[in-house]
């Protein structure tokens, strides 16, 4: 194996790894975000970890963005509305707290 095999390999890798690390981080962010929703609902423990499997489930959907589009219609059933804005906001500021749990290995 040359040297420029090598390097491939190894930019193959760490592409494998940042995105495996990219995935349980936008689920870990779907998760809380999921939780944050619960409690705006006035979910409590299991139904809160149900409704947040609930979140990390709707982002598999075709179409991108499940997550955002269940929240956002689920706030809006129960007239709990919020601006898309400040969704994206809270989603923003979630993704960044999952990043480190999951660098952290929590």
């Amino acid at each position: 194996m040359t040297t420029f095999d090598q390097r491939e390999e190894g930019f193959e890798k760490k592409f494998a790894i940042d995105e495996e690390q990219k995935f349980k981080a936008e689920a870990r962010r779907n998760r809380l975000l999921g939780l944050w929703v619960a409690e705006k609902l006035g979910l409590l423990g299991d139904a809160a970890n149900a409704y947040a499997k609930q979140v990390v489930a709707a982002d598999f959907e075709p179409g991108g963005d499940g997550a955002a589009r269940k929240v956002m219609d689920d706030l809006a059933a129960k007239d709990a509305a919020i601006p898309e804005p400040e969704l994206r906001a809270k989603m923003d500021e979630l993704m960044a707290q999952a990043i480190v749990q999951v660098r952290k290995g929590e």
